[in-house]
């Protein structure tokens, strides 16, 4: 069963997770129901693809208002495709939210044990990963393109877990929409960096298609790296979702030749009464 249910024209949530825990919010936008035009029609949620300022917060708010998570409590990253993590805390609510330069910067991922806070990334292409321990109702998010798979940033957040005592069995992770291997070629030079972060694992997720040329099943090598950091196959939801494939519902970076908006990902607990 596909994990991620379109709940609205903006937005697909992740039913199973929020069917668990009814104040819990987290899903993954579409670029459809917003105010940009031209190659970001038109919910473009990126503020640096040379989109308006304006047509961005519009379409954050629009987002704002359909989710019920006032926009004072998002944090958003500056996104390097490194594996840097930040630990968030009530203090750092509405960083990265209406402008890029209060963004957090290199930054690929986020971790919190506060409710009250939407973290945020974006993506067009890229692996959203979403983590859940239930018990603590700690949370995370993190971006994966090629070089955050390959350098580990899904076994860094389980790590982050760890550290707080969690166990990797215990963690929920989702495995969102982003490009399939159809529609995703890479070089000896990226399989190189799989191989070696997959080392011993059977299911390989890329096959040569000609010489040097390999198609790579990005949210297969993210689960296999999962796996490995101790997560439960059955703690592992993975979307069919491509985000190049569905033209309709997503921007795809590779599609569209760089020139286009941005979705994002987003998870936060809801508190009993947030201040707008």
């Amino acid at each position: 069963m596909e994990p991620f249910v379109l709940e609205e024209k903006e937005f697909f949530s992740l039913s199973q997770w929020v069917g668990m825990f009814p104040d819990l919010t987290v899903g993954f936008t579409t670029k459809n129901g917003g105010k940009s035009d031209h190659e970001f029609d038109s919910l473009n949620m990126g503020f640096h693809v040379n989109d308006t300022k304006k047509n961005v917060c519009e379409n954050r708010e629009i987002l704002a208002k359909k989710l019920d998570f006032p926009i004072q409590h998002w944090v958003g990253a500056e996104q390097t495709h490194e594996v840097q993590i930040k630990t968030i805390t009530h203090s750092d609510k509405g960083m990265g939210a209406n402008t890029y330069d209060s963004a957090f910067s290199r930054t690929d991922g986020f971790f919190t044990l506060d409710k009250g806070i939407l973290l945020t990334l974006c993506f067009a292409d890229c692996v959203p990963l979403y983590f859940l321990h239930p018990q603590s109702k700690t949370i995370g998010i993190a971006h994966a393109g090629w070089k955050g798979t390959v350098n580990g940033i899904a076994r860094d957040m389980i790590q982050n877990f760890q550290v707080k005592e969690m166990k990797a069995s215990e963690i929920l992770v989702a495995i969102g929409p982003s490009i399939c291997e159809n529609c995703y070629i890479v070089d000896d030079n990226v399989i190189n960096l799989v191989q070696n972060r997959l080392e011993g694992v059977e299911i390989l997720p890329y096959n040569e298609i000609s010489d040097g040329q390999y198609r790579l099943n990005l949210k297969e090598c993210n689960k296999q790296i999962l796996l490995l950091a101790g997560v439960l196959p059955e703690n592992i939801l993975v979307t069919k979702l491509c985000t190049s494939c569905h033209k309709d519902l997503f921007y795809s970076h590779r599609r569209d030749q760089g020139k286009t908006g941005r979705m994002i990902s987003f998870i936060g607990w809801k508190e009993t009464k947030q201040k707008k």
